[in-house]
């Protein structure tokens, strides 16, 4: 799924006021962790994630392989905290402007 800029911006205005849902410590990402991700996005189709990982580099491969893992759009991430979309099948809340 591609999303344009605008839609992006959309989604990071929605996702401002939430707080973290899935947490990831120094472990990293596992399957736990990317069954709980799969299950939240099916809740709320806009999920935080706040990653405790010392570097950079290993927090955006663990949030690319949750994205892959979840079949989400990694929307947006700044800091240790990045924001995954992934729309309902059956019926999506969200409507993304055109």
């Amino acid at each position: 799924m591609q999303l344009t800029e605008k839609q992006r911006k959309y989604l990071r205005g929605l996702a401002h006021h939430r707080n973290p849902i899935v947490l990831i410590g120094q472990a990293g990402g596992s399957a736990a962790v990317a069954r709980e991700l799969d299950g939240a996005l099916q809740a709320h189709e806009l999920v935080k994630v706040k990653a405790r990982v010392g570097d950079r580099e290993e927090r955006d491969r663990i949030f690319a392989h949750l994205a892959a893992q979840t079949g989400a759009v990694l929307v947006h991430r700044i800091g240790n905290v990045a924001v995954f979309y992934r729309p309902r099948n059956d019926q999506p809340r969200i409507m993304l402007p055109d």
